[in-house]
């Protein structure tokens, strides 16, 4: 009896309706039920690597969102808080793109973006064989030296798959080790920004609406990708021409109902779908809570500035929204592992695993829960430091990060002069200033760093405090703020006129001044703290919980060899289906799936920096003139669909069953965001912009419907699957 009633449990780990992030090479054998459920086109419709197919038209965008080509002159299509940090570089007071909207007349008028990439994926190929069979016994026990090997390997087998081309490759790893996969890519560098709405109507209902239902934000933004004369990636150039795409996604007017069927095709940053109760024991009630403080800190301060002034508010309109979505995701995620008692679940399944293993006579399986609880009682600690010196120097002050853009100057003083580089290595620097100092309010910094220090003093385990803290007590009599206060008075850094100056004086001078400044020693002292007291150790514990969890998904997969296992999301290209639903997240609250422009007026609220709308979208609203995209008297904004999404999936496409852009995917619920780790099909639902509203602000409010002619719109429900040929 207890062998049956522990299969039933283990088979709790199976793929509930609707979850799964699905390695495209995967999609033959889950072709029959993404068939049964409505898709009308075959696996490889979907992906090819000998005929145009729709993952042709799927882009990485930049190094974390997704976007796709919508039209066959290299028009892709992308979220605004995707393409808010370019958008938010071409802001100026004069040109206040991220207030007004901006919409490029015609080529000419298109913005080029620095350092911004479009890539897509050419091939996807399973060699876990060729990886596994070269794993010496050595390698297998020890994470560092497996690491290094597979490393290697992996450069022999990428190199290899390119010779010839100019694509790139790379071998990554999928179920922890369990399983390696070559990827070839092709990378586009000249990405210009075509046209942008308002942040009033991208980013309406602005943090408070954020990772909430209903919405009503078109968060869209369109970019395009230009190419050589040769359809070929090169550097921006005037020269360069409008890319062809392999496929373009045709985009539906047809629309959507509850029940129809959908996927979503991107780029998932990263789940956490296997781990151990003793992990998630850490993020609910150690890392959430404690990076939720901090960032409700800064957010305090940084949100209070914004308000007061329109030169902060472009400063920091990327900074902030980087930092507020994590800080609210967090806060949902507790609360739905906690609804979903997700540590009681896993507890409930590792006693089951445990069992397993009994019964098959494995040790190596019964070994790993032992030893990961081990291993986790020692990891926390340094997890903790770890967390806390990610907030305070990555996301709390800036003016720490800043300073260690000094340290080869400082450090590496001696080696530059007598090598002749000094100048040349400040003068590079001196180059970059002007573009830091433009996004750079010192007195917010100095606010910033007096909200967070009490938060990390309080929560950092004593071994990684830094050694300048020591200063508070000594020589400010504990007072947290005087010490800020002179660190700001006395550095070089939070100016940019003398920053410019001290890269200017002669080396030994520079040396002197530098290793002085009270900026500098503590971003040194930060750093040189978690450099040495923290990530070795940290390092080392998490490559042995890394070996550990290889063993125990393997573990699961060896228990029910008949399954498909989908691998943790890791930012490679995934398929998700599923369909347009609503949903019941508590009791007595029904979300449904649609929301409509309606529900923008109801939310008005003139001169409010979240919920303030364009007077010509007023005026669209009272003559209900929304040309052929409304629906009996109504314009659709957005819907909900039970697809299984996460990060990186921001501007990924909604597509129905015949490959057609119904929807671009821009959130979760708020009773989503523990989908990371356990995926609920009752609660779990995606929030995307429906098409038909983005065609409606492009082309009724921006007046921009140049840019509609280049797309397909599909009036009727027939066949656009369209197969371009590929040329290798």
């Amino acid at each position: 009896m207890r062998s049956v009633l522990s299969l039933l449990v283990l088979f709790s780990f199976h793929v509930r309706a609707h979850e799964g992030m699905w390695v495209p090479t995967l999609l033959k054998s889950i072709e029959g039920d993404m068939q049964s459920a409505g898709l009308k086109l075959s696996a490889e419709d979907i992906y090819s690597i000998n005929n145009g197919s729709i993952k042709d038209a799927i882009v990485l965008f930049g190094g974390g969102c997704t976007a796709e080509v919508i039209s066959r002159e290299g028009l892709i299509l992308t979220n605004h808080h995707c393409g808010f940090s370019a958008i938010q570089e071409q802001s100026s007071l004069e040109h206040d793109y991220l207030k007004d909207g901006f919409w490029a007349r015609d080529r000419s008028s298109e913005l080029k973006n620095a350092g911004l990439t479009a890539t897509f994926i050419i091939r996807m190929e399973d060699v876990t064989e060729q990886v596994l069979s070269k794993i010496t016994p050595e390698a297998s026990i020890n994470e560092g030296q497996r690491r290094e090997l597979v490393g290697k390997l992996g450069e022999i087998i990428a190199k290899e798959a390119v010779v010839g081309t100019h694509y790139q490759a790379v071998v990554r790893p999928f179920n922890f080790g369990n399983s390696y996969y070559l990827i070839v890519t092709e990378t586009f560098r000249d990405v210009r920004l075509v046209g942008a709405p308002p942040s009033s109507i991208g980013k309406f209902g602005g943090d408070t609406d954020n990772w909430m239902w209903p919405r009503h934000n078109a968060d869209f933004s369109l970019f395009r990708i230009y190419a050589g004369a040769d359809n070929e990636p090169a550097e921006a150039s005037e020269a360069n021409v409008p890319f062809v795409p392999r496929h373009s996604l045709p985009i539906s007017m047809e629309g959507v109902k509850e029940g129809d069927f959908a996927m979503i095709f991107g780029f998932p940053g990263s789940t956490q779908r296997y781990l151990s109760s003793y992990a998630v024991d850490y993020v609910m009630n150690t890392a959430d809570p404690l990076r939720i403080k901090m960032r409700s800190a800064s957010l305090g301060v940084i949100d209070a500035a914004m308000r007061g002034s329109d030169k902060t508010r472009i400063q920091y309109a990327d900074k902030q929204s980087s930092i507020s979505n994590a800080y609210k995701k967090w806060i949902g995620e507790v609360r739905g592992l906690k609804e979903l008692r997700t540590l009681e679940r896993k507890r409930e399944q590792e006693e089951v695993y445990q069992l397993k293993a009994r019964e098959l006579g494995r040790s190596d399986m019964e070994a790993v829960l032992p030893a990961m609880k081990d291993l986790y009682a020692q990891y926390v600690p340094l997890a903790t430091a770890r967390d806390l010196f990610v907030e305070m120097v990555y996301y709390g002050p800036e003016i720490l990060r800043f300073a260690d853009g000094f340290r080869e100057l400082t450090e590496e003083h001696q080696r530059l002069v007598a090598e002749n580089k000094f100048t040349a290595k400040a003068e590079e620097r001196i180059g970059l200033l002007p573009g830091y100092f433009k996004d750079y309010d010192v007195e917010v910094d100095k606010r910033v760093f007096k909200a967070l220090l009490p938060i990390y003093r309080a929560s950092v385990p004593p071994s990684a405090q830094p050694d300048i803290l020591r200063e508070i007590d000594t020589k400010f009599k504990g007072d947290m703020n005087a010490w800020v206060d002179h660190l700001y008075a006395h550095s070089v850094l939070g100016d940019q006129s003398r920053s410019t100056a001290t890269l200017g004086l002669k080396p030994k001078k520079y040396l002197k001044v530098m290793s002085n400044d009270p900026a500098y020693r503590a971003s040194r002292s930060f750093f040189k703290t978690f450099l040495e007291q923290v990530r070795p150790e940290h390092g080392a514990l998490s490559d042995r919980i890394e070996t550990n969890m290889r063993t125990y998904v393997k573990g699961m997969m060896d228990m029910d060899p008949a399954r498909t296992f989908w691998p943790d999301a890791n930012s490679t290209l995934r398929l998700s289906y599923g369909k347009v639903e609503g949903s019941l997240p508590h009791d007595g609250v029904v979300y449904n799936a649609f929301s409509t422009l309606d529900g923008v007026l109801e939310k008005y609220v003139p001169a409010d920096v979240e919920f303030d709308v364009p007077q010509r979208l007023l005026e669209l609203h009272a003559a209900k003139d929304y040309g052929e995209y409304g629906v009996n008297g109504t314009m659709p904004v957005c819907f909900t669909s039970s697809l299984h999404t996460t990060g990186g999936n921001s501007g990924s496409p909604v597509l129905n069953g015949r490959g057609e852009l119904i929807g671009l995917n821009f959130d979760r619920t708020w009773e989503s965001t523990m989908s990371d780790i356990q995926f609920d099909p009752d609660k779990c639902r995606n929030i995307c912009v429906d098409a038909r509203y983005l065609l409606f602000i492009i082309d009724k409010f921006a007046g921009a419907g140049h840019l509609l002619a280049e797309m397909e719109l599909v009036r009727a429900a027939e066949p656009t699957m369209i197969q371009l040929p590929i040329h290798r």
